[in-house]
């Protein structure tokens, strides 16, 4: 993380407006705080975002920060502008003019409609960066949710157990998807900024980033003409791979047998040797044919001993495994701490989470700060970055086109 006197993030000084809100686009603007731009979250008054009402029971948000919201939103200032009312759209215009980068998520129209679109903000600003999110691009003008691209891209056909129901994934991995996406393009158009002066029009569909991450599943389709269905947690391709394994506690295990030397290893390590000389599973491509019975074999294997035995054979074997955790368990591991955010709320309330930034290295960061309160830097933003008064911020608050105050304690 950069400190006061370390190398300032490769980010500073870069001005973004966030128009987005739930995952994919605040994901991105999350991404940027933590390498040093501002971030400035522009939020309808009623609400504000979402996710900051999606609670589970044990949680007791304040300010609109539920952990949902938490997840994506460190390091963020908040406004809260109505952008259906005139005088809300002309201050979302002048932030735009003076903003490096704009993230916006509107269904097809309704960016025009609240006068936020591209063609408006880029004829203040020839130099800006408009990164879109849309569920199926500018034709189709359906909402876009997770799960829904989940079941029409194919993940939910792909996952679960053969004789049971598809399944959704249990995080919005094609939210988190198309944000990888805009966070690599994003930091294209800004090179592309630094050596040309131009601006840039990024768009990604959550359904396109789905498509594009279907990898080998793609592939086995497109190309071998195999239309793939459920297969728990194993892998098409590779043997074995992803099934649970259960030991004789009951933990279960999971393994990753990439190469027919590792599987030679795991033999060994499950103190049956005779399996890698088996003509039906000595190599891989024969492992894939008789999946079935080489998994009865290893369950067998697993059962019979205890996971502490398991876990030192085959780590001596230097076998790729691993047991299944829960997210306790996972929190636990050593590596967790690094990715470990640590923030208060304005009500002094102590926040935990994980980071956006995954990677370590020498590319500096910065700490970012706990999310913000609905509105909490309204005043600030339009006094310090817009020249508003006291009396004009009031003004737009009696008129209904800014919110309230939020909470101070």
């Amino acid at each position: 993380m950069a400190t006061a006197d370390a190398t300032p993030p490769l980010l500073a000084g870069l001005k973004v407006l966030e128009l987005a809100n739930v995952l994919a686009g605040p994901a991105t603007g999350m991404f940027c705080a933590e390498l040093g731009a501002e971030v400035l979250k522009l939020e309808h008054p009623d609400g504000g975002d979402p996710t900051r009402g999606w609670t589970v029971p044990e949680e007791s948000p304040w300010g609109g920060v539920s952990a949902y919201f938490a997840s994506t939103n460190w390091g963020k200032k908040s406004l809260t502008v109505d952008l259906s009312k005139p005088e809300g759209q002309r201050l979302a215009q002048a932030l735009g003019a003076q903003s490096d980068v704009v993230i916006a998520a509107y269904k097809p129209g309704d960016d025009a409609r609240l006068g936020v679109d591209e063609a408006t903000l880029r004829a203040r600003n020839p130099r800006l960066i408009y990164a879109q999110v849309s569920a199926y691009g500018a034709d189709d003008p359906r909402p876009g949710f997770d799960a829904v691209i989940q079941a029409e891209a194919g993940f939910m056909h792909l996952n679960g157990d053969p004789d049971g129901p598809p399944t959704k994934m249990p995080v919005a991995l094609m939210d988190l998807l198309a944000a990888h996406q805009l966070k690599e393009a994003l930091l294209l158009a800004l090179l592309k900024r630094e050596r040309l002066g131009l601006g840039s029009t990024i768009q990604i569909a959550l359904f396109d980033a789905a498509l594009a991450s279907l990898a080998n599943q793609a592939t086995n389709h497109l190309v071998a003409g195999r239309n793939p269905g459920r297969m728990g947690s194993g892998h098409p391709n590779v043997v074995p791979y992803g099934t649970l394994y259960q030991a004789g506690d009951g933990t279960h295990f999971v393994l990753a047998i990439g190469t027919d030397r590792q599987f030679v290893a795991l033999a060994e390590a499950l103190g049956q040797p005779e399996l890698a000389a088996d003509p039906r599973f000595a190599r891989n491509a024969d492992r894939v044919r008789h999946r079935n019975a080489l998994d009865a074999y290893l369950q067998a294997a697993f059962g019979a001993q205890d996971s502490a035995a398991l876990s030192a054979a085959l780590g001596a074997a230097k076998v790729p495994f691993g047991p299944v955790n829960d997210l306790t368990e996972a929190f636990r591991h050593p590596r967790a701490a690094q990715t470990a955010l640590h923030g208060t709320l304005g009500n002094g309330q102590p926040l935990r989470a994980v980071s956006s930034l995954a990677f370590q290295g020498d590319l500096p960061r910065q700490r970012p700060k706990a999310p913000p309160a609905l509105g909490a830097h309204t005043d600030e933003i339009l006094g310090s970055h817009l020249g508003l008064s006291e009396a004009d911020i009031e003004t737009l608050r009696r008129q209904e086109v800014i919110g309230q105050r939020p909470p101070t304690d």
